[in-house]
């Protein structure tokens, strides 16, 4: 066709609008004219209602122009007033009614473009050439070609055609609803055929994810369709199925994909290879490899499941590998293999990037698999650091054994300065160790050396005022020995460690039963967990009280230890302390 006659057939489409208005008119005063005139009246009305439809059937064009707008707007503007007409006709008396009347335009209209639709996605599913050969499936194929078409439209709809409608037809609507059947129609006719794992997934994908999220939900959509109208792409007792299919699928795959990295981990061990170093430090892949299954398998559940509480059945395998890998790692520990220190100085980074991983807030585990996961993974360190500081008790049992006695009471016995010594010798082993986990081992070994220390402090016996006074000068200048030591090596612990013992040597430095009464209080405020056993313990030392001074320090320490419930607690130590030996001596005071 010459492009003058297609601007030639635009124009006369343009004028649908007057060409209605004018058989209205004609149709008005038809009341007197012959039956002539009704047949050449009917004749147009049937013309004037083909090229609607026309128009109508149009709105899709393969490239949209302002002309076709027009004829588009013109045809909806027929379509009103001849919706009106229909509307006026219903007052008068049926045998004065035109044979066309009612014309139903509207009616009809609706059921055009249902039928459409139907006819878009039919077209959209077989049509191999639209570039979704990458996709591995048929089916995979045929639903995001319907989907892309579900799309395309609707966008159409929403930029260029509802501006050809009046706000009250609501378009878009129509159009999503219409789109919305049939699509729902052939998904739910898939979902019943007995999908694969993958076109399982893929379905689920587009039902849970990318149809409401990408379609319905696409910048110049969103807020306009009503969604919760429409509902999902497939009922309830079609979806189910499907996701049970997925979730037990998914979970055989995480557990054998944990089991398999587990095994590779504990093949490596018992071998005796050595874990690879990275920036100075031993290091293992194994949980960078388990985090990246369980965050590639929760990413994929967000995107295909609908309610996302059922996540927990993929993140408690997550909880199932902790406790498989603290049981495999305490029995690598316990059989003391030539690799040992290389492997668990691995293990302990994997502890640590574990740890973070789960106490992200952004992550998927509840509450609880927190809590379970966390205690497992404390179990985990513990192991680890019961390994590098079991030789270090040993030495702290040998070096303490001459603390209070005479000749490190005048200072001729350096005891802490040759612990200390002995110390550094060992933890030069620890270079080799990541820097966080090594920080975080210091502290253990700081807050066992303050420990052992006290809890040999506990058991000595001092008659006289000049031990306690001498006794309490010598821990002082210990504590700041072994805080020193300890923040050259890089720990950064709080200084709370070498206040306790300071705070204790108050004790036995004062000898004013009233004096002790509140540096005891104040040192319960401070560490709550200081029981009445460990008081007693302490006043044990102080010989020059009376059994009725004890008795009235330990009851108003009871009375007033309470009072300032808002103080800042230091953390627990004191319940370190097993001073079960005291028990008997406790009894006897209080007869």
């Amino acid at each position: 066709m010459r492009e003058d006659e297609l601007d030639r057939e635009v124009q006369e489409d343009q004028e649908l609008e007057e060409i209605s208005r004018r058989l209205i008119i004609q149709e008005e005063l038809l009341f007197n004219s012959s039956s002539e005139d009704e047949d050449q009246l009917l004749r147009e009305f049937e013309a004037l209602k083909l090229k609607i439809w026309m128009a109508i059937h149009n709105t899709f064009p393969s490239s949209s122009s302002s002309g076709q707008l027009d004829v588009l707007r013109s045809a909806v503007a027929s379509i009103q007033q001849q919706e009106a007409q229909d509307q006026r006709w219903t007052c008068r008396p049926h045998d004065r009614l035109p044979v066309w009347r009612p014309l139903n335009c509207v009616r009809t209209h609706n059921t055009l473009l249902q039928n459409m639709v139907a006819s878009r996605l039919t077209k959209a599913a077989e049509d191999e050439l639209s570039g979704t050969h990458s996709l591995s499936s048929p089916m995979k194929r045929q639903v995001c070609r319907m989907g892309k078409r579900v799309k395309d439209d609707l966008l159409t709809v929403a930029r260029t055609v509802k501006d050809c409608y009046p706000p009250h037809m609501d378009i878009l609507n129509i159009y999503a609803g219409f789109y919305h059947q049939r699509f729902s129609a052939r998904l739910t006719e898939l979902a019943a055929s007995a999908l694969g794992i993958d076109d399982c997934s893929y379905l689920l994908l587009w039902v849970n994810d990318c149809y409401p999220q990408t379609v319905l939900k696409h910048e110049d959509l969103d807020g306009q369709i009503k969604t919760a109208c429409l509902g999902s792409l497939l009922r309830q007792d079609h979806l189910e199925p499907l996701e049970e299919q997925y979730l037990s699928h998914k979970e055989d795959q995480v557990k054998l994909w944990l089991r398999t990295a587990l095994k590779i981990e504990e093949d490596s061990w018992w071998s005796g290879d050595t874990p690879e170093i990275i920036d100075t430090y031993y290091f293992s892949p194994l949980a960078a490899d388990v985090i990246q299954v369980i965050n590639s398998s929760v990413t994929e559940f967000h995107h295909v499941i609908r309610d996302q509480s059922r996540i927990q059945r993929i993140t408690a395998h997550l909880e199932s590998f902790l406790h498989s890998y603290e049981t495999s790692m305490k029995e690598f520990v316990r059989r003391n293999q030539g690799n040992m220190d290389s492997v668990v100085k691995a293990h302990l980074v994997c502890e640590q990037q574990f740890r973070k991983y789960i106490t992200d807030p952004t992550g998927s585990l509840t509450g609880q698999q927190q809590r379970r996961c966390l205690d497992t993974l404390s179990a985990l360190r513990d192991c680890g650091y019961r390994y590098f500081t079991c030789p270090i008790r040993m030495l702290l049992k040998v070096c303490y054994s001459h603390l209070w006695t005479s000749v490190w009471l005048d200072g001729e016995l350096p005891v802490v300065d040759s612990l200390l010594s002995s110390l550094s010798r060992q933890l030069m082993a620890l270079t080799d160790l990541n820097a966080t986990c090594r920080e975080s081992l210091l502290t253990v070994v700081h807050q066992e050396v303050v420990l052992q220390y006290v809890k040999r402090m506990m058991k000595t016996k001092m008659k006289k005022r000049e031990q306690q006074v001498g006794g309490a000068q010598r821990m002082k200048e210990d504590a700041q020995k072994i805080n020193d030591f300890f923040k050259d090596g890089g720990c950064s612990a709080p200084l709370w460690l070498g206040d306790v013992l300071c705070r204790i040597a108050e004790v036995l430095r004062l000898q004013d039963p009233g004096n002790v009464q509140l540096e005891l209080v104040s040192l319960a405020r401070t560490f709550p967990d200081l029981s009445d056993a460990h008081v007693s313990a302490l006043l044990s030392l102080k010989t020059g009280l009376s059994a009725a001074d004890v008795r009235s320090i330990r009851r108003n320490l009871e009375e007033n230890r309470l009072l300032d419930v808002s103080t800042s607690h230091s953390p627990p130590f004191f319940s370190k302390v097993k001073v079960k030996w005291i028990n008997n001596k406790i009894n006897q005071i209080r007869l």
